[in-house]
């Protein structure tokens, strides 16, 4: 026996690893988010949205989506318990999972002061409590814009056009996005005359319908009807609608899908396909029809903004209008392969969501896109060009003793509002030509002993010799050239740096 204590296995070393479902992200990605985030901005400000922020968390029976009857409501959403600093259990708190509901909670608790209707417009990040995969992530950005006060069709136009506008800022061309817009109360309408009430069954038929595009008719049919076997053998419950209401929705469906229809021809064409619509259904007609004579008064053309009757949107909230941003160009992953981005955005009128604080109605718009997911189609379709990052000039450190003069450099280009930084590390040349090549610098800056004494300065425009040494195969013909190198005056470092970048 001895008094020796026992010897502890050294504690394992933590994996360094981002959480699942979250992204590290650096210069392009940033870049690229910040210019649509901008641009975006400043398009929603033009047409008088004022800038709004909430916090990240909210009270979780304020956000009111996800959340289960249960004793913990972290179903959906990344939820906390707020102790308070008390013995007692506090209130549940979670992280937004959209910018909508906590515009809801805002609009009810300050709806005495705000000017009515309320225009704001929000970006930031929101986040899910979902099973991550590719291209799906727990927290991303999006950016809405919304009018809360006001029942008029036309405010539903104003918020499609200006997505309409938002997304050209944000660099799609023409052609290259469309807005499908529909009505809810479509759906209400055909589930009123066919006598269908239970809410679930409306929701799970709607959530078929929202799988038109992918499964078709046959696929959708199922879904209205006992269900569905995938191809993986995973099966899906049906609606279980009446056989007559099934009927009734096929031809809603079909009854718009003659190409080439304009958006007055689509709303002939629901009126005429022969199901009963109902009192909800003839006034979404009429709203539609008004939508439309503002899209034309403001000269959104047809192919920006169509009516299609199979878009009704995912959240229940929504009350009347729907619209979708669907991306239109071709993209392709980072192997080339073909790629289908979709849905880049959507929104609709919801008139119940104020009223769960307040108990009064309170119609309400909006539009909402995925900036972080627009960035990744826009770099999918090879339109990524103009968020490489761009780096500082780089001025080149030889010796201790002469740090003054490096100083004096990096500071006049900084104060010429150039970007710049002094090498801070301890490589030799070589190492940190390589540095500026991997940081993307445009130019470095080298204030070696004999342009010291010379009072001059070499200047090395990166960009010009990464060009010429892609198009010389010989390696002497590239020595001999020495690309994109220039000696000149100190005193002409800033105009020469200047003329290089721009």
């Amino acid at each position: 026996m001895t008094d020796e204590a026992p010897i502890r296995p050294e504690a394992r070393a933590p994996e360094a690893r981002a959480p699942r479902g979250f992204a590290d992200r650096r210069g392009r990605d940033l870049t690229a988010e910040r210019r649509i985030v901008a641009r975006v901005s400043e398009v929603y400000e033009r047409w008088g949205f004022e800038p709004l922020e909430t916090p990240a968390f909210e009270y979780a029976d304020a956000l009111g989506k996800f959340l289960p009857d249960a004793d913990r409501p972290n179903e959906g959403v990344f939820a906390m318990q707020d102790d308070a600093g008390s013995d007692e259990p506090g209130e549940w708190m979670a992280l937004r999972y959209d910018h909508t509901a906590p515009l809801a909670r805002f609009a009810a608790q300050n709806w005495e002061t705000l000017p009515k209707p309320f225009r704001r417009y929000a970006y930031g990040p929101v986040w899910r409590n979902e099973k991550p995969g590719p291209g799906r992530f727990r927290e991303f950005w999006q950016c809405d814009a919304d009018t809360v006060g006001s029942d008029r069709p036309e405010a539903d136009a104003e918020i499609i056009a200006m997505g309409c506008e938002g997304l050209r800022a944000a660099g799609l061309g023409d052609g290259q996005s469309v807005i499908r817009v529909s009505n809810r109360k479509l759906f209400d309408g055909l589930f009123d005359a066919g006598g269908v009430t239970d809410a679930v069954q409306r929701l799970t038929a709607l959530r078929a319908v929202d799988k038109y595009d992918r499964l078709g008719l046959e696929g959708v049919r199922a879904l209205l009807g006992e269900g569905r076997l995938d191809e993986s053998g995973d099966y899906t419950k049906g609606a279980r609608l009446p056989s007559a209401v099934i009927g009734a929705v096929e031809a809603f469906l079909v009854s718009a899908e003659t190409p080439g229809l304009s958006r007055a021809g689509v709303l002939d064409a629901v009126a005429r396909a022969g199901a009963s619509l109902g009192a909800a259904g003839e006034a979404a007609l009429s709203e539609l029809s008004a939508i439309d004579r503002a899209l034309t008064a403001m000269r959104v053309g047809e192919a920006e903004v169509k009516f299609d009757p199979t878009i009704v949107r995912g959240l229940e909230y929504y009350t009347g209008a729907v619209f979708e941003a669907e991306l239109l160009l071709d993209t392709k992953d980072d192997k080339g392969r073909v790629v289908r981005f979709g849905s880049i955005g959507g929104g609709g009128r919801y008139d119940d969501l104020v009223a769960r604080f307040t108990g009064q109605s309170v119609p309400a718009t909006g539009f909402s896109f995925g900036v972080s997911r627009l960035a990744s189609a826009l770099r999918a379709a090879g339109r990524g060009a103009d968020d490489a990052t761009r780096g500082p000039v780089v001025v080149i450190v030889f010796s201790e003793d002469d740090m003054q003069h490096y100083l004096d450099a990096v500071s006049d280009l900084r104060a010429a509002g150039i970007s710049a930084e002094l090498y801070l590390g301890r490589a030799g040349m070589k190492a940190q030509m390589k540095y500026a090549d991997r940081r993307g610098s445009p130019a470095v800056v080298i204030l070696g002993g004999d342009e010291l004494a010379a009072g001059e300065v070499t200047i090395k425009d990166l960009d010009a010799g990464r060009a010429r040494a892609a198009a010389i195969a010989d390696n002497e013909a590239w020595k001999a050239e020495r690309p994109g190198q220039q000696k000149v005056a100190r005193s002409e470092l800033v105009a020469t740096v200047r003329a290089i970048i721009e």
